[in-house]
Order: structure tokens, then C-alpha cells, then sequence
């Protein structure tokens, strides 16, 4: 990883090509490849499980109020589609570990 904290596509590529020896194009290709694939299934409207580290759920959220905190006038929130990420046992006891 590099110094940053955040954890990049440079990186995991940087990674698969320590790890299994493709070439540093290849590497990027297959992250870049994966990445597609996620983000092509969560568009279709499915949720997302990578064993062991967690799953991508996609919610409908429904219209509802909402207040402006400056004012406090209401407004309406518009209906939305929202992605959360929960965790698996397995990540969970991984990062409370550190």
C-alpha cells in the first residue's frame, strides 16, 4: 500500500502482481476486470457477497421529510437507491483484532 492510508486499485493490481505473477498491465486488467463485474451487478439492482469480508446491499429508500437544520423549513426527500456495505463475522473479527 502506498503511505496513504487508503487502499487504491494501484495497490491490489501492485498486489496481484507480487502474489501471482502477472504482469503489472495484466494485474491492473484483472482488478479493473473485477471492479466492472461488481459494479455491472449492483447497476442490474443485486447485492454483492465476497465471502469472508463482507456484502454490498442495495435499499430503496422511500420518499420521506426532511428539515433544514439552518432554517427548519420542511422539505421533501427524494426516493432514493442507496448502497451499504456490511461486514462479515469473519472481517469484523479481523479489523477489532488491531
Amino acid at each position: 500500500m502506498s503511505g496513504n492510508a487508503t487502499l487504491t486499485r494501484a495497490d491490489l493490481a501492485e498486489s496481484v502482481n507480487r502474489h501471482v505473477g502477472l504482469s503489472r498491465a495484466e494485474a491492473a486488467a484483472l482488478v479493473e476486470s473485477i471492479l466492472e463485474y461488481m459494479s455491472g451487478a449492483l447497476e442490474r439492482g443485486e447485492n454483492v457477497k465476497i465471502s469472508s469480508f463482507g456484502t454490498f446491499v442495495l435499499r430503496d429508500k422511500t420518499e420521506r421529510m426532511g428539515r433544514n437544520p439552518k432554517t427548519g423549513v420542511e422539505v421533501p426527500i427524494e426516493p432514493r437507491r442507496v448502497l451499504t456495505f456490511r461486514a462479515s463475522q469473519t472481517m469484523r473479527d479481523r479489523v477489532a483484532a488491531v
